[in-house]
């Protein structure tokens, strides 16, 4: 195969398994086509009013203050003498719209809507807000439309501040509350002299819902433990206080209104969610008013958290929820009451069972079909004619029974084909693996000999796949499979043919392999799982890197390496040393630490003073004094780089918002340094060292504590990695030994040049390999969605952008990478090896890492071991860097031969 098709066809493969997962684990849990169920009984409150406080943490609302004083007095003493109250349980993602889909839905977001920035609805649902009669709401601009745009009819009104006051660097983000505060204060005004509005709020089925957003914001900017955090939650309370006394007084203390507090997800100490910490997934429920159970004195209970005795809270009954569900211990109404609305509940999740083992079964073969027996067809005529025979309090014993029963059967049946696909996703695996290393043995070494081709075995081989590819096909067909399952279950056909294909190379490797010493091979063989084993631990427990890059440290004593270069074995030793220290430290953004990213300019400004004068004292006939203005340019805006990050902090620490001129300079670093980066040489050092440069003026902007100090350290060991690898061709009598200084980026493409692969090139592709993992996961952990700090694009925009702050924080995350890919570029010029050789070394590793992650995800997600999120962010995370690497290895090749010409000055010399 070509190696442009053969990489165009390893690019479209990887797509495959990236979009697998969204349609094996991601797909819509949403069930349409059930009848509407009703409880017949009237309910016991006529109005609801929600306050969902976004981001409010479940500690930072009942935990009481040094003092012993309550944070939330007024709600404080709603839940001590008025209410019930409990924790609500959150589930991953712990974002805010699907926080508020799962409390004002009853159900857990579709994942889907990520791409649409968590602001459409990908499938259309239906909400407490749509059932109501009427419902107001007020708050941020990202939450209410969708809940509006989703309802039938034009009874769902929504009262929005504009976007741009959702700033992080503002003054004081409790503003935010505030304004959603007196807004309703000014609605029920308005109303006593509009009689339309008087009287649609007097209506029955009526919802106030009031989304404050400043908690949140303050947690983003100002972390939970700050002052402004814990100062919001002070302003909320009182908030609350005072629009609960204002509709109990228009309304006339008719006692049929209800109130609810909760928040739709929680926040780490150090400003961030979007992960399964407790800090994020558990927040506070706060329930009192019509219908609502009078607090419940205990003498104890039982939780396996030490939190009542914190919150001074033992004696008074906790009840926890999880965002979705009924939780009929909150409400104060009848035996009778609470069972009927129990069945209803029931009775809605059945129907949803049975459409959706309908579904199922109309799609699948009748020998093939294995129902849910827990839960047979009959259930629901034959549990309602039970229920109404039983007591009270045995209906809603049989009713949470049926309804756990119920969820287990959708879930059954939601993830019916989950093994299948997942089954015929490792079989592709597999034969991409394998094919993938034949290639390179068979193109790049002299380990197999030609022989030719059997035309008549090659037709039956055709035909036998393609006999098999058929029956796929009609076995999908006649089950009328989704159109994806034709890719996923056919794709194995191909790659499988293309396999079997290699098989008189698959025999002169067994010859060769079996020639060889045992003690050798088995010693390889091992290393190989070994190293292996290192990277995929290094998706779970950053510390693996730290104990790769130790044994990489004493690399050229092992190769006795040492020997011909000490100086450069003692500086790889000594950078692979410092770089093993950052794995070790906490996530970036915990611990915020301006000085460090002051001290990483400054030291970028001392080392480029350093390497300019090396570079004038050289002896290169090749260097241009113009060129030199091009690093001063690049300096001076690594100078300008620290400075705004020195200014924006204190501007924002003193609560003046993000200086324009600041903002101003920022973006026009971020755009005029890869242009200045292209006017560089392309001369081995001298354009790795532009590189450096313009990438970290960049960085710096985009940095608050340590990790500033990551690509320097990474950069370091990139180039003596470089000059090791060409001590170490030396070593093994592959190659001359010319200086780095000549080397030239735009003439390493004579093909002439290039050689066979060597057993140490396997070595060279794990190191490339390890070094891009260490880039991504060496200051956090990519993974996890809370490792994103909002306050790294401070320089950039305070505004919340998701998109554009999103962007900003993926350019953080790629920059240590592109260092790592240029300096590979370096090691294939100084080895005169071909990159296409390279990326089938590399996309051999990747397969074997993906591979291992693939198979302990779908073995832990049998057996229920693990949290499936985690496992599968690893895998979306290894499939994503692979085709990124295709991308980005084509971004490296024009960062380093690339070169623009800008018009010099002619010197005009007089005679």
């Amino acid at each position: 195969m070509d190696i442009p098709i053969f990489i165009l066809a390893g690019l479209l493969v990887h797509c495959v398994f990236l979009v697998s997962i969204f349609d094996i684990y991601f797909s819509s849990p949403l069930v349409h086509g059930m009848t509407p169920q009703q409880t017949p009984l009237p309910p016991p409150a006529k109005r609801l009013v929600l306050f969902v406080a976004d981001g409010l943490r479940a500690d930072s609302l009942y935990e009481l203050d040094s003092n012993g004083t309550p944070r939330a007095p007024y709600l404080r003493g709603i839940l001590e003498n008025n209410g019930s109250w409990g924790i609500s349980h959150t589930r991953v993602p712990t974002e805010s719209r699907p926080g508020h889909v799962a409390l004002i839905a009853g159900f857990y977001e579709d994942v889907s809507a990520v791409a649409k920035g968590w602001k459409e609805n990908p499938v259309e649902f239906d909400s407490v807000f749509n059932e109501s009669k009427y419902t107001w709401s007020w708050g941020s601009p990202d939450i209410l439309p969708m809940f509006a745009k989703g309802a039938t009819g034009d009874h769902v009104y929504t009262f929005c501040y504009a976007a741009e006051s959702e700033d992080f660097g503002a003054e004081d983000a409790a503003k935010l509350d505030i304004w959603v505060f007196d807004h309703v204060k000014s609605f029920f005004n308005s109303s006593r002299s509009n009689e339309t509005l008087f009287s649609a709020l007097n209506e029955e089925k009526v919802v106030l819902f009031l989304h404050l957003l400043g908690i949140d914001t303050n947690g983003h900017a100002h972390r939970p433990n700050s002052r402004e955090y814990q100062e919001n939650i002070k302003q909320v309370d009182e908030g609350v206080k005072e629009i609960a006394s204002m509709i109990d007084n228009f309304y006339g203390n008719d006692g049929k209104t209800a109130f609810i507090l909760t928040s739709d997800h929680g926040m780490t100490d150090w400003g961030s969610h979007g992960a399964g910490h407790p800090s994020e997934t558990l927040t506070p429920l706060i329930v009192w008013g019509a219908g609502v159970n009078y607090p419940q004195k205990v003498t104890s209970q039982f939780f396996e958290d030490n939190f009542l005795k914190e919150w001074k809270l033992e004696n008074l009954k906790r009840l926890d929820v999880n965002q979705g569900t009924l939780p009929v211990e909150y409400l104060n109404s009848s035996a009778h009451f609470k069972a009927e609305s129990m069945f209803t509940n029931a009775v809605q999740i059945l129907e949803q069972f049975k459409v959706k083992m309908n579904q199922k079964k109309e799609t699948t073969l009748s020998f093939l079909f294995t129902p849910f027996n827990e839960l047979q067809q009959h259930s629901h005529s034959h549990c309602s004619k039970l229920l109404l025979k039983c007591f009270v309090c045995l209906q809603v014993f049989l009713c949470k029974t049926l309804i756990n029963l119920a969820l287990d059967g959708l879930s059954y049946y939601h993830t019916y084909d989950r093994l299948f696909l997942g089954l015929s996703i490792a079989v592709g695996f597999v034969g991409w693996t394998t094919y993938v290393i034949l290639v390179i043995i068979k193109t790049h070494t002299n380990l197999t000999k030609t022989v030719p081709t059997n035309k008549k075995k090659s037709a039956v081989l055709f035909y036998s796949f393609a006999s098999a590819g058929m029956i796929i096909v009609f076995f999908l067909l006649i089950q009328t499979c989704p159109w994806t399952y034709y890719i996923y279950c056919l794709l194995p056909v191909p790659v499988w043919y293309a396999v079997v294909r290699e098989i008189p190379v698959i025999q002169d490797l067994a010859t060769n392999v079996l020639s060889l010493h045992v003690g050798q091979s088995v010693g390889f063989l091992l290393i190989s799982i070994l190293a292996v084993e290192i990277l995929v631990l290094s998706f779970f427990y950053r510390s693996a890197l730290t104990v790769g890059l130790l044994v990489f440290a004493v690399w050229p004593v092992i190769t006795q390496l040492w020997v011909q270069a000490k100086t450069k074995a003692l500086i790889w030793t000594l950078l692979c040393v410092l770089l093993a220290i950052f794995p070790l430290m906490p996530v970036v953004g915990r611990d915020p630490n301006i000085p460090l990213v002051i001290a990483a300019g400054l030291l970028t400004l001392l080392i480029s003073c350093f390497s300019l004068a090396s570079l004038c004292k050289s002896e290169n006939k090749y260097r241009d004094n113009e060129d030199l203005k091009v690093y001063f340019y690049q300096m001076f805006s690594v100078a300008l780089s620290t400075y705004v990050v020195s200014s924006t902090h204190n501007s924002l620490k003193n609560k003046q918002g993000l200086p324009v001129m600041n903002q101003i300079i920022s973006w026009m670093i971020l755009v005029s340094s890869p242009v200045l980066l292209l006017l560089s040489p392309t001369f081995l050092f001298q354009r790795l060292f532009s590189i450096l440069l313009s990438l970290m003026s960049i960085y710096l902007l985009l940095s608050t504590g340590y990790e500033a100090l990551f690509p320097l350290v990474l950069f370091g060991l990139m180039f003596v990695w470089v000059n090791m690898e060409q001590e170490a061709l030396q070593h093994y009598g592959l190659s001359r030994k010319p200086k780095l200084a000549f080397f030239n980026f735009t003439y390493a493409m004579d093909i002439t040049q290039f050689r066979q692969l060597h057993l140490d090139d396997i070595r060279r592709s794990f190191f490339f390999v390890f070094f891009i993992v260490t880039a991504f996961f060496g200051t956090g952990n990519i993974a996890s969605i809370n490792s994103f700090d909002p306050a790294s694009v401070y320089c950039f925009l305070t505004v919340f952008s998701p998109f554009m702050m999103g962007g900003l924080l993926l350019l953080k995350v790629a920059i240590p990478f592109v260092l790592v890919s240029c300096a590979f570029e370096a090691v294939q010029v100084t080895t005169q090896l071909s990159s296409k050789r390279y990326k089938g070394l590399f996309m051999v590793f990747f397969f074997f890492q993906v591979f291992f992650l693939y198979s302990a995800n779908l073995y832990f997600s049998l057996t229920f071991l693990m949290s499936l999120s985690c496992s599968i962010s690893h895998y979306v995370l290894v499939m994503s860097l692979t085709i990124f690497m295709m991308v980005m290895n084509g971004l490296a090749q024009l960062l380093t031969t690339q070169r623009l010409g800008l018009p010099r000055r002619t010197k005009h010399h007089s005679t």
